[in-house]
């Protein structure tokens, strides 16, 4: 299992990577213009911030085939080890196909249908990261169309893995695990909400209250 944040926000970055086991970042525009930087700029930063190590994505801009590649090839020999996300339109299935051919890895972003996330494994994506959340949000079923999707890639894409995204709660999360995926890339308020339980804090707190009643200092062994 992978598991990704999905941020641009390089201080959470260091501060969850002490913590999780993870694998790297996703971004896209959004969350990129929301920290106000050059996405050229924030890649190397956010690599720093995993340590040095770790897979990066960042997406492409521009709505037609021959100028996604363009974009994809840039950010490519700009950052080492990039991971670029297309959007699954027509042209971006066409986009997809080329840099299979030239061999940048690429990701099949803003799938919101099985039979779209397949389409763009078999086009040559690594990844496909079909919109859990705001499937849901549209009166779909986001979970059930991992299913679909992971197991038609299972049947007939097995080199291409599902990256879920778009995620409101841990629920959410686990549920796609339960699904099968492979990996999941989840924001800094998610992957917070699974790190910080309220009870275990307080079980915490009582063990310690409880070894201080007793032999009157906090640590272990005196």
């Amino acid at each position: 299992m992978e598991l990704y944040l999905d941020t641009a926000d390089i201080n959470a970055v260091k501060r969850l990577a002490r913590i999780l086991p993870l694998q790297g970042v996703t971004t896209n525009p959004s969350i990129v213009a929301k920290e106000g930087k050059p996405i050229l700029d924030v890649l190397p930063l956010l690599r720093d911030a995993l340590g040095g190590t770790g897979k990066l994505f960042a997406q492409v801009m521009a709505s037609d085939a021959e100028q996604m590649v363009s974009e994809a090839v840039k950010l490519s020999d700009r950052v080492s080890g990039l991971v670029v996300k297309v959007p699954v339109t027509s042209e971006g299935l066409a986009a997809i196909k080329t840099l299979k051919g030239m061999g940048i890895p690429t990701l099949g972003t803003a799938v919101y249908g099985a039979a779209q996330g397949l389409l763009s494994a078999l086009a040559g994506a690594e990844y496909v990261a079909p919109y859990v959340n705001r499937l849901d949000a549209q009166g779909g079923d986001g979970i059930e169309m991992v299913h679909e999707l992971q197991q038609l890639l299972s049947l007939h894409a097995p080199n291409s893995k599902v990256l879920a995204a778009s995620f409101r709660t841990p629920r959410q999360v686990l549920e796609c695990l339960l699904a099968g995926c492979q990996s999941v890339t989840i924001p800094v308020d998610i992957a917070e909400q699974f790190i910080t339980t309220p009870a275990v804090q307080a079980a915490v707190e009582k063990f310690e209250q409880d070894w201080v009643g007793a032999f009157g200092v906090k640590n272990l062994l005196g």
